[in-house]
């Protein structure tokens, strides 16, 4: 602004001329102190009017020109006070600078770097404050405040809020000075009633609430009759009361609405005093818009009877305000105060006011919504049919009602997933979503109900599902780049079909998707179809069918394995596992270890009646790819591994004894082999001792079952299976000995080696090496055996009759047995008279066999040793029969003699006959019939004699 020249002041009473001259030389020194300051102002302030040119519109603002500036203003300010000249010279200063910020305020290179610009206006300023009051300039005051009030504004928008505050409060001390009695400018008065506003603006900004609050209510005195002052001030409170309302915190609520009562009260004073029309209509509006954040506010702290305050009081006011938002917000207080009756009336009444935008009726249908649950569903969807008919409603809008209606993602309601149904499948909404510009909307509703029916077919409601994935599909287009996605409709369909046993109508979809979209899920479902039909010949074809599937995987035979015994269909699973199996054997990676695929193949197997030698097929191959790869690569490292392997050594023994339990001997053998082989191959410490007792008994049994299968079959074991059987002896044998090695360092283990493997071993020892001809082994072998600790004279009966049968007859061994099993019972605290009874039986036999009629003596002392043995027992603790026996046949051997003519041989067996009868119960006619006969044989002897 222009700056009118003002005339010098007049001159004061006359002086000296000394007094004169003094005043002038110091007048003369300020002058030569400031002028330079000034010409150094000016020609920055020169600068930046070079800038502001057009010519130089292009030029960046340098910050040099507002350091240089405050330099000099810094100097200036320690100069005061000036003349009033200097004054109006300075105030001439500002204002060019001033008007040149406002040019530069308008070029595009000032517009990055509005900082420095701020900085220009700032100093701008700060020089009418050091120049102060001047005459001849009207309200210098005013104009100063302004300028820092603007300034201060340019602060505010760069978020520079200090230099702002410090800006407003520079003005709000400059203005303090005016009596406001006597300010008639308008603009004056405004400025005053800015100031404070903008002093609590910024003061709000930098969270100190408490000043801003006191400067707000300080402006209060700064209305001056004027209704724009109450317009500004009252559009104040309302911005903070809105920021405390976005806050979302229930003391924010409460500070928000007396705020918001704070702008109610203004605008209504504004009204009373507003006598245009316009300004009548702008008070009316702000007053119905204050009230609506009033009930927001109040709808926030559920104080839901203010809110049907407020809106009636806007309904039935003198503006008759009809907002969009005012049924919203009804219709959320009737639902809080559970008035869902009044509540549907508001929802309803928005079908017919056409004026109510789209998103707003949409937001209450989900708030009733979300209110009433699904009671509300049909509600909602009705409400949605009567805005579809009234007016156009946007595909966006069906989506957001129907999302509404189906739930949030995990929610399950059948009842709602029903309406949901009814709502997507309406031709009119179908045709709204059919159209190109919906095409991704339609394609957000088809993820909506899909997601829906995963729902339900998680929770196993599987007949609601096959509906909302039947619905979903209608939003999928007739055409090739979505084909895949009809095959996966048709796939999930054919799976809720499974799940409600409708095999035939699951068989239909899986037809339809494999047409669209042939794929190993296609091949896979119809694999299910089968084994849930029991065609377990289907099932198994259906296998062949998905491996020549492109994209099929192995990982499909492990399903199908799963699938299959799920379904007790134990054949389909052995024939999936083995197809897996048939992978391996080719090098392929696979994702499930081999000996996994083995160990499952074998539980299967093992499930039901199947043929063992396929069981034993399989625990060979896992034995052989074992030593093909090395335990530790095929079974696992660590604990893993040796759980792996134990359990196959565990399979092969329980399977091996299960065989023999069964008397199938010839698997018993291999089983009880393979289990030696595993049982060997484990190396853990802890658990040596017991695994070389487990190997020396699946060795031994191994041969026993050998031995017992060429008796079960009536045949001959070949040369090569009697090798093998001696090859596994020895292997038996080496095993023992390390077995006795540790139980001589750790007697516990004694206990580890039971007396029947033992025996079993010798027993099979025996026969082979009967069959090699080796009877020097069998009799080392028995007596090794006989003068071990766990030897008991049952043993030794076994292994004597034992040697006394047929091809493996061995007289020595036998004689030995029996000897040794003899004197057994006989140290025994109360023998066993049966057992001995049988052993001199046998004893007897064998030596008449071996000496023959020429050694009668041998025979004679075996009859003696059981008749002194008899002597002194109790009636029929020695077996009758056996005593009998013994008596019959002592007497009868002394026919042969009678009939050679020997005498005393046969008096001496005729005699031993008639003692052990004497001793035997029942015998007694017996033994008098003998008497006389010895008596006769004695006469008759005698008169020869003579």
């Amino acid at each position: 602004m222009r700056i009118a020249e003002i005339p010098s002041p007049s001159q004061g009473p006359s002086q000296s001329q000394s007094q004169q001259q003094q005043q002038q030389s110091h007048s003369q020194f300020r002058f030569d102190l400031f002028n330079p300051i000034l010409l150094q102002i000016e020609s920055s302030i020169k600068k930046a009017e070079f800038l502001s040119s057009a010519s130089a519109a292009d030029h960046p603002l340098s910050p040099i020109i507002p350091d240089d500036l405050r330099h000099s203003l810094t100097l200036l300010a320690q100069l005061t006070p000036f003349p009033n000249s200097t004054k109006l010279h300075i105030w001439k200063l500002s204002y060019r600078l001033w008007n040149a910020c406002v040019d530069l305020a308008n070029t595009s290179a000032t517009r990055r770097s509005s900082t420095e610009h701020a900085n220009l206006r700032h100093v701008a300023s700060d020089l009418l404050y050091i120049a102060g009051d001047v005459d001849g300039v009207p309200s210098p005051a005013a104009k100063s405040a302004s300028f820092y009030y603007k300034t201060g504004l340019i602060w505010h928008t760069l978020k520079n809020f200090e230099l702002a505050s410090i800006c407003f409060e520079r003005a709000s001390d400059i203005v303090s000075k005016l009596d406001l009695t006597t300010v008639a400018d308008a603009g004056a008065k405004k400025l005053l009633l800015d100031l404070n506003i903008a002093r609590s603006r910024t003061a709000w900004q930098v969270s100190d609430r408490n000043l801003a609050v006191v400067l707000l209510s300080r402006a209060k005195g700064l209305m001056f009759g004027s209704p724009e002052h109450y317009k500004a001030l009252g559009d104040e409170y309302l911005a903070f009361g809105k920021i405390e309302l976005s806050k979302g915190e229930t003391h924010a609520f409460r500070e928000a609405l007396k705020l918001l009562n704070e702008a109610l009260d203004l605008y209504e004073k504004g009204l009373r005093l507003a006598r245009a029309r316009e300004e009548m209509v702008e008070f009316k509006a702000l007053r119905s818009k204050t009230l609506r954040f009033i009930s927001a506010v109040h709808l926030q702290v559920e104080e839901f009877e203010s809110v049907i305050k407020c809106v009636r009081l806007l309904r039935d006011g003198d503006c008759g305000d009809n907002h969009p938002s005012l049924p919203v917000l009804a219709m959320k207080a009737w639902l809080g105060l559970g008035r869902h009756g009044e509540a549907e009336k508001e929802l309803r009444g928005m079908i017919e006011n056409k004026g109510i935008p789209e998103s707003a009726w949409v937001s209450a249908v989900e708030t009733y919504f979300e209110a009433v649950g699904g009671a509300g569903a049909e509600t909602a969807m009705g409400v949605f049919m009567g805005l579809l008919d009234r007016c156009h409603v946007s595909a966006g809008a069906a989506v957001r009602v129907a999302h509404k209606v189906v739930g949030h993602a995990g929610e399950v309601s059948e009842v709602r997933a029903r309406v949901a149904a009814k709502l997507v499948s309406d031709e009119r909404v179908l045709t709204l979503l059919r159209k190109e510009p919906a095409a991704k909307h339609r394609k957000t509703m088809y993820t909506l109900l899909w997601n829906c029916a995963a729902d339900h077919f998680r929770s196993k409601g599987y007949e609601i599902s096959a509906e909302m994935f039947e619905k979903s599909m209608l939003y999928i287009p007739y055409d090739i780049e979505n084909r895949n996605l009809r095959a996966k409709g048709f796939r999930v369909l054919c799976l809720c079909y499974l799940g409600l046993s409708q095999l035939d109508r699951a068989q239909e979809y899986v037809n339809e998707a494999e047409k669209l979209e042939p794929s190993i899920a296609c091949a896979f479902l119809k694999f299910k179809i089968s084994l849930l039909k029991s065609d377990n010949t289907a099932a198994i074809n259906q296998i062949q069918s998905m491996m020549s599937c492109l994209d099929f995987t192995p990982d499909f035979l492990s399903l199908s394995a799963h699938e299959a015994v799920a379904c007790r269909a134990f054949p389909v699973a052995v024939a999936s596992l083995s197809s897996l199996l048939d992978f391996y054997s080719t090098g392929k990676s696979m994702i499930a270890r081999e000996v996994v695929v083995l160990r499952t193949l074998v539980t299967i197997l093992t499930q039901e009646p199947s043929d063992d030698s396929e069981i034993f097929g399989v625990l060979k191959r896992a034995c052989e790819r074992a030593i093909e790869f090395g335990a530790g690569c095929f079974f696992g490292e660590g604990e893993v591994g040796k759980r792996e392997q134990n359990w196959f050594a565990v399979a092969c023994w329980n399977l091996g004894t299960r065989m023999g339990r069964e008397r199938k001997f010839e698997l018993c053998a291999e089983f009880l082999q393979l289990a030696s082989k595993f049982y060997t191959a484990l190396s853990d410490e802890e658990q040596v001792d017991e695994n070389n007792v487990i190997v020396f008994r699946s060795l031994t049994l191994a041969v026993t079952a050998m031995i017992a299968s060429e008796e079960q079959t009536n045949t001959t074991l070949s040369n090569a299976k009697i090798k093998q059987a001696k090859e596994l002896l020895d292997r038996a044998g080496k095993i023992m000995k390390l077995i006795s090695t540790e139980k001589k360092v750790n007697n516990e283990e004694i206990h580890r080696l039971e007396a029947e493997n033992l025996f079993i071993y010798t027993l099979s020892a025996y026969d082979i090496y009967g069959r090699l001809n080796d009877s020097g082994s069998q009799q080392l072998l028995v007596k090794r055996f006989a003068s071990s600790k766990v030897c008991n004279y049952k043993y030794l009966l076994q292994i004597g009759l034992y040697a006394l049968q047929g091809t493996r007859f061995n007289q020595d061994v036998a004689n030995f047995a029996l000897n040794e099993c003899l004197s057994a019972l006989l140290s025994s605290p109360s023998p066993d008279y049966h057992t001995v009874a049988l052993v001199f039986r046998k004893l007897i036999a064998i030596t008449s066999i071996s000496k023959g009629e020429a050694d009668d003596d041998a025979v004679y002392e075996m009859y003696r040793q059981a008749y002194r043995i008899m002597v002194g027992l109790k009636e029929g603790e020695y077996p009758l029969e056996e005593g009998k026996w013994l008596a019959m046949t002592a007497w009868n051997r002394a026919s042969v003699p009678v009939r050679m003519g020997q005498s005393d041989m046969a008096k001496k067996w005729m005699d031993l006959g008639l003692e052990i009868g004497r001793h035997v119960g029942g015998m007694e006619t017996y033994c008098a019939c003998m008497e006389e006969f010895v008596n006769g044989f004695q006469n008759k002897s005698s008169m020869q004699t003579e």
